[in-house]
């Protein structure tokens, strides 16, 4: 089998009129470009369209993509498809001019069987249309957004993702690994063949193989079952991940008809409310980070090197699991996660039958549920990485019977498919205890709750209307929440749609951890989403209950849309003008979400350390000094997904001998502040006082220390320096080195610095970025939430003093990048991009 990349020569355009393109019309407007590509991102955002505001005002619109590709005549005895890795949305495949294939998702991998339409030794065109609509709660992007393929099989193959590794039996002597092979006949003959299967280790020596016979009858499949033996097997694991290689080829005597190269990891997984989540045999409290499928800057273009850069901070972070929310993951995060060690919680979709946005998936849902779990579960079956299958995401029909049923099916499927994983279901308790829970946080709250309760409310009752967007209502009436989420109405509803699942998922259901402790002794509850600002009671909780594994923050890396979720507000702010968006969210110019831990370009902010802390990762303490222009102002708002409007740094111009506020996040007993030497005070920290020492001072420029004292004795300190002087730009890019082909990229960081390298976060001003060589800038800007520019000017403006571009190579060559930006001395730096080997299975 031939797999080669098939991301280079399109060309795309906004959709035309249908009827003047049937006509010929319509053939302005073509762009070249290199997939992965997002359509949406290049577009003018507007603020007074008032459907676009959960995309971060981006418009929604259709997009086609074509390009023009020579089969070779000896390619009528092969069987040629095409690989779409993700397409938003509706995707339609046409081969010259005929329609190949289609598919409803934004988010599933698909195939498109192509040899019956290719025209040989010629050229020939494939077509590709996507049309989004307001059918998003967040920002999905347009277009092509994820890789392409196109594979070239003999006749007699391994089958599209026909290989299935799995490790049935481990211990320290030796692992069972177990491979499934289905073996396609598309020729007019019974062939008989020889399947050679080897196991390689991460040194590429073969630790085992074997050799079977397979007769396949014409047009059929069969599958071949071989248990091989790996002596003093290599477990993969979170600290250790350890992959190995299954090579498999398929032969007919001296001829080598097929062969396919699959990674997978030795790994054992169980899970039960006593032992909790145990991974080869050892306990593993989940520290997840919740994230949406953009990029940034790059918008949805999902672009290996940006999949693999984004694990590798979020590990550095302290996360050991990510929750791909609310959509399946893609191929290069998968590859990722495996490679560096991150657990994944794959996730199928955010509605089922009952929609959230007026054009959403709910209506295609029905139809193609299935063909998505196939091929979510096909996706990741050889995947160590991959732990769990989330069949929803906030579900409101999982309270009703027939949504429990629904819920049964779609878990039975995934199991009949891949019986290795677990399965589970982020339900959010306000949606599905129904009418009764809303209408009581509407009336205002617990008593109302238990009022309606007592009266008998009835599970159908579907007359009470409740207007406003779920993560409204929970921003308005979360001091109710508790309450109402351990309310007799929430665990009936619940209950059975939780029993089918193999560890049931709570999105903002903490306060029932204990309870359901006691209601259900053998229910595992994992914290699918849960508030940042929870994190160190949840993470107790996590600790002293077996039955709770973990917990996924409410983000792990911020992205576009659900603008302002996580945006504080002060009295003196412009009150927002009207516009029907959602209390919770932000109003034009919102871009971003802003609840991160880490912004869109990568910088982790003030929550990341602090989650580290509490999760015992890290001893130094982190400073957070509040922007001292806000100093005693009232805040007018601060939703549930905000953190504390703070900076790590000590670089105020313009506001000596102004009162600041100094958070400092430690875990030990005890916090002293320094000035200059000078002591300020000191102040409890840890678990007790929630991991936060708090001071109020006067700016000065100079050193600011946090000394860290467990038991009388110093545990840790961390300064910060006043930045002095000129401003300079300090640019810093990730990797010197870079593969010259569609998969990989350079970050280069700009920061705003003194000549000692100390941060100018109140210095922000324009910087410009010039290329020369093989190299395209692939998205430049900064992590402003409120930014009006856009991701593909060669001048942005630096956010608290800092600034990311994207550089991707075109072909081999020294790639040059020059900063420059007013009142500093332009800046540059060199990336080496490499002779790649694009079109290689991954």
């Amino acid at each position: 089998m031939i797999r080669k990349s098939f991301n280079d020569g399109w060309s795309y355009r906004r959709k035309p009129d249908a009827f003047q393109a049937l006509l010929g019309w319509a053939n302005e407007g073509w762009e070249a470009v290199r997939l992965p590509h997002d359509a949406m991102v290049r577009r003018e955002r507007d603020g007074s369209d008032r459907e676009a505001g959960h995309r971060g005002y981006f418009p929604a619109d259709g997009y086609e993509y074509r390009k023009t590709f020579f089969v070779p005549e000896e390619y009528q005895e092969r069987r040629v498809a095409l690989e779409f890795e993700g397409v938003y949305r509706h995707a339609r495949v046409y081969i010259n001019g005929d329609l190949a294939g289609q598919c409803a998702s934004g988010y599933s991998n698909f195939y498109v069987r192509a040899d019956h339409l290719l025209r040989y030794g010629a050229d020939n065109e494939v077509r590709v249309e996507a049309r989004g609509q307001d059918d998003s709660r967040w920002y999905p992007g347009g277009g092509i957004y994820r890789g392409t393929s196109v594979i070239v099989s003999e006749l007699l193959h391994v089958a599209l993702d026909g290989v299935r590794v799995t490790t049935p039996a481990i211990d320290d002597e030796l692992a069972v690994v177990a491979v499934a092979t289905e073996i396609q006949n598309e020729s007019a003959v019974t062939r008989t063949v020889e399947v050679v299967t080897e196991i390689v280790d991460a040194d590429n020596e073969i630790v085992a193989r074997d050799v079977a016979p397979v007769t396949v009858f014409p047009g059929d499949t069969a599958t071949l079952r071989q248990r091989l033996t790996v002596a003093e097997p290599r477990r993969w694991g979170v600290e250790h991940p350890y992959l190995y290689t299954c090579r498999t080829a398929v032969t007919a005597g001296d001829e080598r008809l097929d062969e396919e190269s699959t990674r997978f990891g030795i790994r054992s997984l169980s899970v039960d409310a006593r032992r909790g989540l145990r991974i080869n045999g050892e306990p593993v409290n989940l520290r997840g980070a919740c994230i949406h499928h953009d990029n940034g800057v790059l918008g949805a273009a999902t672009i290996d090197r940006a999949e693999s850069r984004r694990v590798e901070i979020l590990k550095q972070a302290g996360f050991n699991a990510i929750r791909s929310a609310h959509n399946p993951i893609s191929k290069a995060l998968l590859d990722a996660c495996d490679q560096l060690g991150m657990l994944v919680m794959d996730e199928l979709s955010d509605v089922w039958t009952r929609s959230k946005t007026a054009h959403d998936y709910a209506g295609d849902f029905t139809a193609s549920w299935e063909s998505d779990v196939r091929a979510m579960v096909a996706k990741d079956v050889n995947h160590p990485s991959v732990v769990f299958y989330s069949i929803g995401n906030e579900i409101p029909e999982v309270g009703t019977a027939p949504g429990a049923v629904l819920g049964r099916r779609l878990a039975e499927k995934v199991r009949e498919l891949d019986d290795t994983r677990f399965v589970t279901n982020a339900v959010n308790g306000l949606l599905a205890a129904g009418p009764e829970v809303l209408s009581a946080i509407a009336a205002g709250g617990a008593e109302s709750m238990e009022k309606n309760s007592a009266d008998g409310g009835s599970a159908g009752d579907e007359t009470s209307e409740v207007t406003g967007d779920v993560n409204e209502l929970m921003t308005r009436f979360r001091e109710f929440m508790p309450t109402l989420m351990t309310s007799e109405i929430v665990t009936t509803r619940t209950a059975e749609s939780m029993a089918y699942l193999d560890v049931a998922g709570y999105n903002y259901l903490d306060s029932r951890y204990e309870l359901d402790r006691t209601l259900f002794p053998n229910r595992v509850i994992v914290g699918t989403e849960t508030y940042p600002s929870d994190i160190d009671r949840n993470w107790r909780l996590v600790q002293d209950s077996s039955h709770v594994i973990g917990d996924f923050a409410w983000t792990g890396w911020d992205y576009l849309g659900e603008p302002g979720i996580g945006r504080v507000e002060y009295q003196s702010d412009p009150a927002p003008a009207t516009s029907g968006m959602p209390d919770h969210q932000g109003h034009y110019p919102w871009l971003a979400a802003w609840c991160g831990d880490i912004d869109i370009t990568g910088h982790r902010r003030p929550a990341s350390y602090y989650r580290e802390i509490v999760f015992g990762l890290r001893a130094e303490p982190y400073i957070a000094v509040h922007r001292p222009e806000r100093h005693g102002e009232t805040v007018r708002l601060a939703t549930w997904w905000s953190w504390s409007d703070s900076v790590s740094s000590w670089s105020w111009g313009g506001h000596e001998g102004k009162p600041v506020r100094v958070d400092v996040y430690s875990a030990a007993d005890e916090i002293e502040l320094l000035i200059d030497g000078c002591s300020v005070g000191r102040a409890p920290a840890g678990e007790k006082n929630r991991f936060t020492a708090s001071f109020t001072t006067v700016y000065e420029p100079g050193e600011l220390v946090a000394v860290a004292y467990t038991d009388g004795h110093e545990t840790g300190r961390t300064a910060l320096r006043s930045a002095a002087g000129d401003v300079r730009l300090d640019v810093t890019v990730d990797r010197a080195r870079i593969t010259a082909d569609d998969r990989d990229l350079a970050f280069v960081a700009i920061t705003l610095v003194d000549t000692a390298g100390n941060l100018h976060n109140t210095a922000d001003r324009r910087v410009a970025v010039e290329l020369t060589g093989p190299g395209v800038l692939a998205g430049f800007g900064s992590a402003d939430p409120r930014s009006e520019e856009n991701f593909f000017d060669t001048v942005r403006t630096t956010f608290d003093g800092r600034a990311l571009a994207v550089i991707r190579p075109t072909a081999p060559g020294a790639i040059t990048v020059t900063v420059t930006a007013d009142d500093c001395p332009p800046n540059t730096t060199r990336i080496e991009a490499l002779e790649g080997q694009a079109g290689e299975p991954r």
